[in-house]
């Protein structure tokens, strides 16, 4: 199993100083985390997508490429690239250079976003909220097809014919479909035969197993190979030395931010019985000590039917560099090793 972290490159206040940090520092200690996450083995790292004053991620693939001269095997990927919001002719050639820069690293993870700001700053209707991805994926997957494409589709101009360059490292370059709960997602993701990235932020995780299994019988059904059918998990973790002192620490930071979205979406203030029931192992965070986090993982992947992929979201919360450093450490030296020695030890 692929373990790696994302991030959603959050603006924040220093949680020790009280201090803005500036977006100069900030975008430091990004490139930095990538940095360390490459150092200590983990095999991915994603930059998120959104356009709100509390993120710095508007551009994530030049957080990538800033990372990827300073990595050497780290996989580099969106998460999520807001593909109804964007013209994938540039997103492709935005991502086949980040491949050529990185030698073969890059991913697109092709979702929808989970806010909506993107729509009215690009000029774009939310009433096309589904037509727009539906479309624009279509289109994605014809500019890695071939060079010169022919594509026509309501949303845009067609393409008659004209080159799309630079073409990237990898053939194909590799494009996972990223999906919350709607079950037309995961089954058009299964008909195309592209790699699923579940985002897992609440509720029990077992509680998708219908959904993934949908996902993998409608692949089946269009005649694709089960090895192509990769399942990807995106959650909400953290580590720390031990499970108190990680969950006393990652807390505060995460009930502010879910607390401010949910006076927006309408969810009461989040609680600390409300995060320890949902760090427990039924629950769908992944929060605690290296040997803890290793049992939910493991639990995690059987409840699912065994998963490729799992990103740990860190940045949810306000953290000093050195406790995120020191999570990522954890992840890299200690929950891989042990979760990828012991799903060998299962394996026939």
């Amino acid at each position: 199993m692929q373990l790696g972290v994302d991030s959603f490159a959050a603006a924040v206040i220093d949680p020790e100083s009280g201090v803005n940090l500036s977006p100069v520092d900030r975008m430091r200690d990004y490139v930095e985390q990538i940095e360390f996450a490459d150092k200590v083995g983990l095999d991915v790292f994603g930059i998120g997508e959104h356009h709100r004053a509390e993120f710095l991620d508007s551009a994530p693939v030049v957080i990538l490429a800033a990372a990827a001269s300073r990595t050497q095997r780290i996989r580099l990927t969106s998460a999520v690239t807001v593909l109804s919001a964007a013209d994938p002719v540039r997103v492709f050639q935005e991502f086949a250079t980040l491949d050529l820069i990185s030698r073969g690293r890059a991913e697109i993870v092709a979702g929808r976003g989970s806010f909506i700001e993107s729509f009215p700053l690009f000029g774009l209707r939310l009433e096309d909220y589904d037509s727009l991805y539906a479309e624009k994926l279509d289109l994605l997957l014809a500019l890695r097809r071939s060079t010169e494409v022919h594509w026509s589709g309501k949303h845009r101009p067609p393409l008659t014919g004209q080159g799309v360059y630079p073409r990237p490292l990898q053939d194909p370059l590799p494009i996972w479909v990223g999906v919350g709960g709607t079950p037309a997602s995961f089954v058009r993701a299964g008909k195309l035969g592209l790699p699923l990235m579940v985002a897992i932020i609440g509720g029990r995780p077992e509680a998708f197993r219908p959904l993934i299994d949908l996902y993998r019988e409608a692949g089946r059904e269009a005649g694709h190979p089960p090895e192509k059918l990769m399942v990807g998990l995106h959650m909400i973790g953290f580590l720390g030395d031990t499970s108190p002192q990680a969950a006393d620490d990652f807390y505060p930071g995460y009930a502010h931010t879910f607390t401010e979205i949910g006076k927006e979406r309408g969810w009461p203030a989040t609680t600390r019985a409300q995060f320890d029931t949902s760090r427990g192992p039924a629950g769908a965070l992944l929060i605690g000590d290296a040997e803890t986090v290793t049992k939910k993982v493991l639990r995690v992947n059987e409840a699912l039917g065994g998963i490729s992929r799992l990103t740990f979201q860190m940045g949810v919360s306000a953290l000093p560099q050195q406790k995120t450093l020191r999570a990522i450490e954890i992840l890299g030296t200690r929950v891989s090793p042990m979760v990828n020695e012991e799903l060998a030890r299962e394996s026939p």
